[in-house]
């Protein structure tokens, strides 16, 4: 489900940032990619430059959610089913520099400056609301699953030593970015037990 949320919002904002980039600038819909920005300084880093990476960086379960009950009334009697769990995902949208433009720099920060204006136009996702997914049409997904794709997302301010500890962390050199809080990415396990309705009460001494 982490998965499906993150392509989502990715082939929602590949869409918009191709349809608005600046002229001269070569960035296509296959260079917003979901990838860990920590590669940025290894041997294969030009496969992350010029782009705008999505990188997952926290989950944090959503505590006003997570004592729920575990028994659902069916018309078949009560089914038991532990309760899903609801987590908060914290992205982390690189615009990575590309090599050979001189006005790299000055691109990286328009493609930054699209995607904050991309999220501040449309703040929650779904399935039926996002045209330009290609889950959608995945037939190997289940309409469930797909249904329970209800994302709010909103820009997350960091602090400069957040910021630092950040990068820091990621080993590698900071570029143009912004973070941001998913919430509520849905995971839930298909298991249950069912239990018969009660037809008769025993009270034998």
């Amino acid at each position: 489900m982490i998965g499906l949320a993150l392509k989502l919002l990715r082939d929602e904002l590949s869409e918009y940032v191709f349809r608005n980039k600046r002229p001269g600038d070569s960035i296509t819909q296959d260079d917003i990619i979901l990838h860990n920005i920590a590669l940025m300084e290894s041997e294969n880093s030009s496969d992350l430059s010029n782009k705008l990476v999505i990188t997952l960086v926290n989950t944090e379960e959503e505590s006003t959610l997570k004592n729920r009950s575990n028994a659902l009334k069916t018309p078949n009697g009560i089914k038991y089913v532990e309760p899903p769990v609801f987590l908060n995902l914290y992205i982390l949208i690189s615009s990575t520099l590309g090599q050979d433009l001189q006005d790299a720099y000055e691109f990286a920060l328009h493609r930054l400056s699209l995607v904050i204006q991309f999220f501040q136009t449309k703040k929650n996702f779904t399935i039926k609301n996002s045209p330009f997914t290609t889950i959608s049409n995945d037939t190997n997904i289940l309409q469930e699953i797909k249904d329970d794709l209800r994302l709010n997302v909103e820009l997350y301010t960091l602090t400069f030593e957040q910021i630092n500890h950040l990068w820091g962390s990621l080993g590698g050199k900071q570029v143009p970015f912004a973070m941001y809080k998913i919430r509520l990415v849905k995971i839930q396990e298909d298991t249950k037990v069912i239990a018969p309705i009660i037809e008769e009460i025993r009270t034998d001494s």
